[in-house]
């Protein structure tokens, strides 16, 4: 799929899409209490269908009841086949594998796209620990896995991803019977470990006792979950961070369902969105986003550590912003959909916006012309998303190639951008008509 983008105006109004963190760890909560869940707002991206299809795998049964909910109903971890596909979801992989080892069965664990080259070493040192049997593919995919898994005490490294945590912390909360104790070194990302305790705390899981991040402690005693219980997922700041810099570089966006007290990571978007100088106004039922009259953003300094998802519509804000932003974070970009650092630098290059790695800051010289390119997702559904942003005011128009990335977050981005006014056409290649 090709999209094109023609320098517009954008004013509109846009309801924020449903989150995949809240949806996907609701799903593993859902599998784990058992029981009967309704889950409002469902996500229906790639990543949210991979999750489900997980699950159903471990025996839940999934029901759509109406166009905004979700009926799951679970008797915990009963897997009905030997081998489940995660898709291309980095945190369904890390979340999910230690919930299957739960069980005795083997279960070989797939999956697509970039995922095939995440590492995945962590499970190799960390699970034979835990008493599961483990085979991968050299640290990458597939992996098979036979548990079930003993909750002991154990130390790991949190400097890859808070995503492997989050597996543990579910998976330890649904078995451990006795007092048991995760330590963690370095973690990154902490906020996704508070939304994580947040959505186990609302399924009445287990909860850990938290000593700063450093060592989450399990009493041993599982709380009897209720029967039936309702969950509504929260708005992704992480996909609605993109329409919020479009509201600042090209015009006014007002954007619904947000939680201004979310534990999502990128939330830290309204602080960037500040320091450059946008005009915001907050309310608990949307945030305006505008851009500003006069001398137009200022470069501004972020640390994106904690956050790295912003680091693709925060670029596409710095390129409108007069002088040298400074984002640091750069060495947790490795390992996503691309090497997103050096995807940044050469697609937004085509676009005339400089940028410089130095270790692990990435500057970026903003308030050059940017210019409409013919630019590449790179199958990276966050570059797809801010190219399109940083197109909309550029000059001349903009062609992205492999632009259904976005599917895997966001599949209604660009309905939604034209909805707010921008210039969108989507175009499909012939080859892919049936």
């Amino acid at each position: 799929m090709q999209v094109i983008i023609q320098p517009s105006v954008i004013r509109g109004s846009i309801q924020a899409p449903a989150s995949k963190s809240s949806m996907q760890r609701a799903c593993a909560a859902a599998l784990l209490t058992g029981g009967e869940t309704i889950i409002r707002n469902p996500g229906h991206s790639n990543d949210d269908q991979a999750a489900l299809g997980v699950i159903k795998g471990l025996g839940a049964r999934v029901e759509l009841i109406d166009n905004d909910a979700l009926k799951i109903i679970s008797h915990g971890v009963n897997p009905l086949s030997e081998s489940l596909d995660c898709g291309e979801s980095g945190l369904g992989i890390r979340m999910f594998t230690p919930i299957m080892a739960l069980s005795d069965k083997r279960i070989l664990i797939t999956g697509r796209g970039s995922l095939l080259n995440r590492p995945m070493d962590f499970f190799d040192a960390v699970l034979p620990k835990l008493g599961v049997q483990i085979h991968s593919n050299n640290g990458r995919l597939p992996v098979s896995i036979q548990g079930p898994l003993q909750p002991a005490d154990i130390d790991i490294d949190g400097s890859l991803s808070s995503q492997f945590l989050t597996g543990l912390l579910m998976a330890f909360a649904s078995a451990a019977s006795v007092p048991v104790t995760i330590r963690v070194n370095n973690l990154k990302s902490r906020p996704y470990i508070d939304l994580t305790l947040k959505v186990m705390q609302e399924f009445a899981m287990q909860v850990p006792e938290n000593d700063q991040y450093e060592s989450f402690h399990f009493s041993g005693n599982r709380p009897i979950a209720a029967a039936k219980r309702r969950y509504s997922v929260e708005g992704d700041w992480s996909g609605a961070a993109f329409l919020l810099v479009s509201g600042a570089v090209a015009g006014e966006i007002f954007v619904q369902g947000l939680d201004l007290n979310s534990t999502q990571a990128d939330r830290a978007v309204l602080s960037a969105l500040e320091y450059a100088g946008a005009i915001m106004t907050l309310q608990e039922d949307q945030i305006r986003v505008a851009e500003p009259a006069g001398n137009g953003l200022r470069a501004f300094e972020f640390d994106a550590t904690d956050c790295p998802d912003l680091f693709p519509p925060l670029v596409a804000l710095a390129a409108y912003c007069k002088g040298q932003t400074r984002i640091r974070g750069v060495h947790r970009l490795t390992h996503k959909e691309s090497n997103r650092a050096q995807t940044l630098m050469e697609e937004f290059g085509k676009m005339g916006t400089g940028i410089l790695l130095q270790d692990d800051l990435m500057v970026i010289q903003g308030a050059s012309p940017v210019r409409g390119a013919a630019v590449h997702s790179r199958h990276d559904h966050r570059i797809a998303m801010a190219c399109a942003v940083a197109a909309i005011r550029a000059e001349g128009k903009t062609s992205i190639d492999e632009a259904q990335a976005i599917d895997k977050s966001y599949p209604d981005f660009f309905d939604d951008l034209k909805t707010a006014g921008a210039s969108v056409q989507v175009q499909y290649s012939t080859l892919n008509v049936q």
